[in-house]
């Protein structure tokens, strides 16, 4: 799928080198679509996402998770890489 096709598909999604390493975010924003499924993995409906994430909208929220359907094992990858207990391995504590 061309970048375009991405863009007309997930309007509210963009990934910039310069901001969260180029990951997947919300546009206008540094809300990652990774922050926002990790919130719909622990249940909670887009309108309680939406309670937790309040500059957000809901469309911003279906997006992303539409975006996560579409490429969810890249995004699985990031989740995984960010869990705690990959990140305390690679960066012990007291080392930094």
């Amino acid at each position: 799928m061309s970048s375009t096709a991405v863009k007309k598909l997930h309007s509210h999604i963009v990934c910039k080198k310069n901001v969260c390493g180029g990951r997947p975010i919300i546009k206008g924003t540094r809300t990652s679509v990774a922050n926002i499924v990790g919130y719909h993995k622990l249940g909670l409906s887009p309108e309680e996402i939406r309670v937790e994430l309040p500059h957000l909208n809901l469309a911003q929220i279906y997006d992303a998770l539409a975006y996560y359907y579409d490429n969810q094992k890249s995004i699985d990858m990031i989740m995984e890489d960010e869990m705690e207990d990959v990140v305390s391995k690679k960066y012990p504590a007291g080392r930094y």
